[in-house]
């Protein structure tokens, strides 16, 4: 994940800003509405940062596993993708 890095963390930062925003917006009391937006496109850009972070992890980690024909390793990584596939699908 080495080349995304830089990327993702400029974006976590991003989303870190928008939840500090959020928390100033409900000791603000804000409109709920307004809140629940805001939530929703945090929700939404951790969901896109996921998905990149998953993406870098098959195309560099499970891609080299397999490269270098470590059985075990290779299995060990393919269980962690089902595991989060898992977790994503609930």
């Amino acid at each position: 994940m080495k080349a995304d890095h830089k990327n993702i963390l400029h974006r976590l930062k991003i989303a870190r800003g928008q939840v500090d925003g959020l928390i100033k917006m409900v000791e603000d009391d804000r409109y709920c509405i307004d809140i629940s937006t805001q939530l929703l496109a945090v929700i939404a850009a951790l969901k896109s940062i996921n998905k990149d972070v998953l993406a870098a992890h098959l195309h560099h980690c499970v891609l080299s596993s397999l490269n270098a024909n470590n059985e075990k390793d290779s299995e060990d990584k393919i269980n962690e993708i089902a595991a989060i596939i898992e977790k994503l699908s609930k």
